[in-house]
């Protein structure tokens, strides 16, 4: 009994390298497209940042500090990275390095009268945490996210 083989023809593999370069293209395509992400190296990205989240911010507000997160997270710090757990984002795989902190004065926030600011900890090209939070000293805080906060 004769085994049928299958040959390796030029025909074969240029059909498989039109595949690869089909899927390739797509992928570039998608990511060019689909994935594009306000640049948070600018003041117009993280207004577009925030407004993606339903956030208004007053730009004129803006104020930057480059901070350190510290060492370890204990006390008012395991809180505040549990509220950024409950968004998917953590603080702990930053420990002991710096980012930058942009604070806003948020204008659509509703049922507040107020002051209430949205901060940002930003490092490199991606947020690493962020809140709501009021000044009032009876004020509140919670996550940069509304659906994480039930709103």
């Amino acid at each position: 009994m004769l085994k049928k083989e299958r040959l390796f023809t030029r025909k074969t593999a240029l059909g498989m390298i039109l595949a690869c370069a089909a899927v390739l293209l797509l992928l570039i395509l998608l990511r060019w497209h689909g994935g594009s992400q306000p640049d948070l190296a600018t003041a117009e990205g993280r207004e577009q940042y925030l407004l993606s989240l339903g956030w208004e911010v007053d730009g004129s507000t803006e104020e930057h500090k480059s901070v350190l997160i510290p060492d370890t997270l204990e006390g008012v710090m395991e809180d505040y990275n549990k509220m950024q757990l409950s968004q998917g984002l953590d603080l702990a795989k930053h420990l002991g390095e710096r980012c930058d902190q942009y604070s806003y004065q948020v204008t659509n926030y509703r049922g507040y009268d107020g002051t209430v600011l949205v901060t940002i900890y930003i490092q490199g090209r991606e947020v690493i945490a962020g809140d709501i939070h009021t000044t009032a000293l009876d004020g509140f805080m919670h996550g940069i996210k509304r659906d994480a906060e039930g709103e």
